[in-house]
């Protein structure tokens, strides 16, 4: 399991899922439109979040560019798993009625959840962390 992000590691992280992949100088650049950030803060953290597993990079010339090293989908799902087993003792009937009794849907996001639910059905059993 990877260690948690702060908050300016997510702000990273959520950058480069969005653009695929970005110098440090690009994500510098970016994240300056939303507050002041030294070259190397943004460089250190590029090479903390690379060292625990978040990140990886490619060469090109001198610049390293970097991409996350598994797509957003399989890094939430992970999180969801461990939400899921904290706080809801693994019952993800118990997620979602807090989530409904909290916040609601709208019917477009009852409508797309309920096409997701219809196609797992179809594909896959019901498991555990990848096991059948």
């Amino acid at each position: 399991m990877k260690p948690a992000l702060s908050k300016a590691q997510q702000e990273i992280m959520d950058l480069i899922w969005e653009h695929g992949e970005l110098s440090a100088s690009q994500l510098r650049d970016l994240l300056s439109e939303r507050r002041e950030l030294a070259r190397e803060t943004v460089r250190t953290m590029v090479t903390r979040m690379e060292e625990k597993g978040w990140l990886k990079h490619r060469v090109i010339g001198q610049t390293n560019l970097y991409s996350a090293a598994e797509p957003r989908t399989a890094t939430l799902g992970r999180r969801l798993l461990e939400l899921l087993d904290t706080l809801c003792g693994g019952s993800p009937e118990q997620l979602m009625s807090a989530l409904l009794d909290c916040r609601g849907l709208t019917r477009q996001e009852a409508d797309r959840i309920q096409d997701l639910i219809n196609d797992a059905k179809q594909t896959k059993p019901a498991s555990r962390r990848g096991k059948t």
